[in-house]
C-alpha cells in the first residue's frame, strides 16, 4: 500500500456500541433540551434567574470537562445544593434593575425633549450590563458567590470584546426564537446556556494555553 495512500485516507468513523441507537451529538442534543425546559421552569419565580441559568452553566462544564451527563434529575438536585440567600439577593437586584429599565425605556419611548439620545443610551447600558451579568451566571464563582462572579464577569465582559459580542449575539438569537415563537420561551435557556459556557470555556482554555507557553 502505498504511503500518501495511507495519510491521505479518510479516518474510520467511530463506531457505536451494539444496542446503542443514537450517537454522542444526539445525546447532547436531548441533554439541551432537557436542560432547557428544567431552567425554563426554575426560572418561573423570576427570583432565581440568576441561579437557574448558573446552575445550567455549571452542568454543562462539567459535561465538557468530565463527561458527566446533564440530567434534569442533576440539574434539580445541583439547584437544591445551592446556597439559596445569595441567588435571591442577586434575583432582587436583577428584578429592581429590569423594572428601572423598564420604566426608563417607557420614559424614553414617550417623545419626552432628548429621548432618541437617551433610549440610545439605555440600550448601550442595557445590554452592557446584559453581557456582564450573563457571563457572570457562566462563571465558576457564581455557585460560591456573586460578587466575585460579577467581577469576573464585568472583567471578561471589557477584555474579551469577541466573546461578549457572541453573548450579545446569542441573547439576542433567544429573545427573537422566544418572541416568534412563545413556546420556544421554555426551551431557549439550554442553547443560551450552552452559548455561554462555550464561550467562557474558549477564554479559560486560550488562558491555559498562553500559560503553558
Amino acid at each position: 500500500m502505498n504511503t500518501g495512500e495511507a495519510v491521505n485516507a479518510p479516518a474510520p468513523a467511530a463506531r457505536r456500541e451494539r444496542g446503542e441507537l443514537f450517537g454522542p451529538r444526539f445525546e447532547l442534543f436531548a441533554d439541551v433540551l432537557s436542560l432547557g425546559l428544567a431552567t425554563a421552569v426554575a426560572c418561573l419565580p423570576l427570583v432565581t434567574v440568576p441561579a437557574a441559568l448558573s446552575t445550567a452553566c455549571a452542568l454543562l462544564r462539567r459535561r465538557r470537562l468530565h463527561e458527566e451527563p446533564c440530567t434534569a434529575g442533576r440539574y434539580a438536585a445541583a439547584l437544591r445544593a445551592r446556597a439559596w440567600r445569595g441567588d435571591l439577593a442577586a434575583g432582587g437586584v436583577l428584578l429592581a434593575l429590569a423594572a428601572l429599565f423598564v420604566a426608563d425605556a417607557v420614559l424614553a419611548a414617550a417623545g419626552l425633549p432628548g429621548a432618541g439620545l437617551f433610549g440610545l443610551f439605555l440600550a448601550v447600558v442595557g445590554a452592557v450590563a446584559a453581557v456582564a451579568g450573563l457571563r457572570a451566571c457562566a462563571a465558576p464563582t457564581s455557585a460560591h458567590g456573586w460578587r466575585s462572579a460579577l467581577r469576573t464577569g464585568a472583567v471578561r465582559a471589557a477584555g474579551d470584546l469577541p466573546g461578549s459580542a457572541l453573548v450579545l449575539l446569542a441573547l439576542a438569537t433567544a429573545v427573537v426564537c422566544a418572541w416568534a415563537m412563545p413556546p420556544l420561551l421554555f426551551l431557549v435557556p439550554g442553547p443560551l446556556a450552552v452559548a455561554l459556557t462555550a464561550v467562557e470555556l474558549r477564554v479559560d482554555g486560550t488562558r491555559h494555553g498562553a500559560a503553558r507557553r
